[in-house]
């Protein structure tokens, strides 16, 4: 499913000054047809309540799946751009680490659709996501 073999620690050794760094996202596990990455719940994705913030889980999951949407193509030829994406928070989380489970629900050559799952530490699922990706031509540089 993966354009290329790649390594956790590629895939952490992205640059660290954009959201998923700020956030301290972390990829954990590739597997076959998925990718894990969790996310700490702190005060950086806290809401003012203390619970963890719907939009920081929406940044868990949107990272997941443009990650997981990068692997697939070649990068040379092409970007992935998330087109939409949509989240039902189901449970409140006030500390610890979620963990985000990203699978391929529809890989075409114009777009994909990635489904991220999100559990707390005790292994409830606090957040189920959808991201949707366009996969267009990488502008050409003169």
């Amino acid at each position: 499913m993966w354009f290329k073999n790649f390594t956790i620690d590629e895939l952490n050794n992205r640059p660290k000054n954009h959201l998923g760094g700020l956030l301290d996202i972390k990829f954990t596990e590739i597997g076959e047809d998925y990718i894990i990455g969790t996310m700490p719940v702190d005060e950086r994705t806290h809401q003012p309540a203390g619970i963890l913030h719907g939009g920081a889980s929406v940044v868990l999951a949107e990272t997941l799946g443009s990650i997981a949407s990068y692997m697939c193509i070649d990068p040379e030829k092409y970007l992935a751009v998330g087109l939409e994406v949509n989240a039902n928070h189901l449970r409140p989380v006030k500390s610890g680490l979620v963990k985000g489970i990203c699978t391929s629900l529809h890989r075409g050559a114009k777009t994909q659709v990635w489904e991220i799952k999100i559990y707390d530490e005790r292994g409830k699922m606090n957040c189920v996501s959808r991201l949707t990706v366009a996969i267009i031509n990488k502008p050409q540089t003169v």
